[in-house]
């Protein structure tokens, strides 16, 4: 029987996600923007809310889906796996209470601490501003600022880092959140380890490095995410098997205090000089580091959504070995005060061309589009990031190499950090976690 698969939202990790499934059954695909990569792919994209459970559900029933996956975290949070799910529409993603562990902070270091799972930082959480306010002044060293809440990225602040401790303090009343965690700085190396999860199967893929920072030299605000890059194996050239597995250890733990969890579960880590720590959890596919994983995952990825719906064990991942670097195109501005409403022009065939022109016999580039508002006379900017192009090939040099010539070849008008996958930048990761480990 064809699979009839709906996908829910439409940024850049979305497009990642039909063009891994697309091919083997008939997608539909909703969301509150029109993405035009997603649209070449599926049969209809409806536009509706992702955070509108009812509207998804209608729309899952209109097309018959046998199965849904969703991308924003901020559609798990409104329940839309459940509505899903109580339709009779297997759904690739938590229920509201699982997703808990991306979308509130407090709530995901408490289990960890509760649940015994390692790598989890000295914290304390706080409902009264003034006494995290209190706590800051007396905390002996620097700590991570984080609102408990979903934030797309943007809400932390560091001190020592990013901001002082007066101005953590003033952040903090200006916010006037709800609840916040404060928690030690930790100082090393990030990375990411994304799984596939269900019926008690943790499937783990390649790290990912993303680049939070605007800027070249990790300078500037933090972001989405302007790029990220992965290696032709698991680890990534400041890591090491144990370090790898020392990730693998917490989303096994993790899921083994989490039965129900159902979806992908992207674990954040800092490399440090104590060893591998955890920064966060989200519930979904991480955007960038969707773009690094699905183009080299060479187990389909409509068999790992099989499996899951039928209660099977998930099928053991195969990928190519082959790095990946991908590098955001942006508005002028972002992400402080990004310029909207600028005409761009893609040329996606040059895109795929640079490939053949730059990298070796196992080289390609990808281009995924994620916030763009499409017009009958063209493409512009909105105040998100626009598109990503991706480099494929054997090293992370010849993938940066392709992803440099796929970003020449896709227009003007944009910003692009350039130094994500450049072998002076990722030197500096390896030489950092050296001396962290004298």
């Amino acid at each position: 029987m064809s699979e009839t698969v709906l996908l829910v939202g439409g940024g850049g990790r979305e497009h990642a996600i039909a063009r891994a499934v697309a091919p083997d059954c008939d997608l539909y695909a909703c969301a509150s923007n029109r993405n035009p990569g997603i649209a070449d792919l599926a049969a209809e994209v409806r536009s509706i809310d992702e955070t509108d459970a009812d509207a998804v559900v209608d729309f899952a029933t209109d097309v018959d889906a046998t199965l849904a996956v969703i991308g924003p975290e901020s559609a798990l949070a409104a329940g839309v796996a459940d509505a899903l799910d109580a339709a009779g529409v297997y759904a690739f993603g938590p229920g509201a209470e699982a997703a808990r562990i991306e979308t509130d902070k407090a709530y995901q270091r408490r289990f960890m601490r509760e649940n015994d799972v390692p790598g989890c930082p000295d914290f304390e959480t706080f409902e009264d501003t003034e006494a995290a306010c209190e706590y800051i002044d007396d905390y002996d060293g620097h700590l991570a600022v984080k609102p408990a809440g979903l934030t797309g990225g943007k809400g932390v602040r560091v001190t020592g880092d990013q901001v002082t401790k007066a101005e953590a303090k003033e952040y903090l009343r200006a916010s006037d959140y709800d609840r916040v965690v404060l928690e030690e700085r930790l100082v090393g190396e990030e990375f990411t380890v994304q799984a596939f999860v269900a019926n008690g199967s943790v499937r783990v893929t390649p790290a990912v490095q993303d680049h939070k920072r605007a800027y070249e030299g990790d300078e500037g605000p933090n972001t989405g995410g302007m790029g990220s890059y992965s290696d032709a194996d698991p680890t990534l050239p400041f890591m090491d098997a144990t370090d790898y597995e020392a990730a693998v250890d917490v989303l096994t733990a993790t899921v083994d205090a989490l039965p129900e969890y159902k979806g992908v579960l992207y674990g954040q880590f800092m490399l440090t000089a104590d060893g591998v720590r955890v920064v966060e959890f989200n519930a979904r596919f991480g955007d960038p580091e969707a773009m690094n994983t699905l183009p080299v995952m060479e187990t389909p990825f409509l068999d790992v959504l099989t499996a899951a719906r039928d209660g099977d064990a998930l099928p053991d991942l195969e990928f190519s070995p082959r790095a990946t670097v991908c590098k955001y195109a942006v508005p002028a501005g972002y992400p402080t005060d990004p310029e909207s409403g600028a005409r761009i022009d893609v040329d996606e065939d040059s895109v795929a061309r640079a490939a053949a022109e730059h990298g070796t016999d196992a080289g390609e580039a990808l281009l995924f589009y994620a916030s763009v508002d499409a017009r009958e006379d063209g493409l512009y900017t909105t105040t998100s990031r626009a598109f990503a192009v991706v480099g494929v090939d054997g090293t992370i040099g010849d993938a940066e190499a392709i992803a440099d010539a796929a970003l020449d070849a896709a227009g003007d008008g944009l910003r692009v950090r350039e130094d994500i996958g450049k072998p002076a930048l990722v030197q500096r990761r390896i030489d950092h976690v050296e001396r962290l480990r004298e």
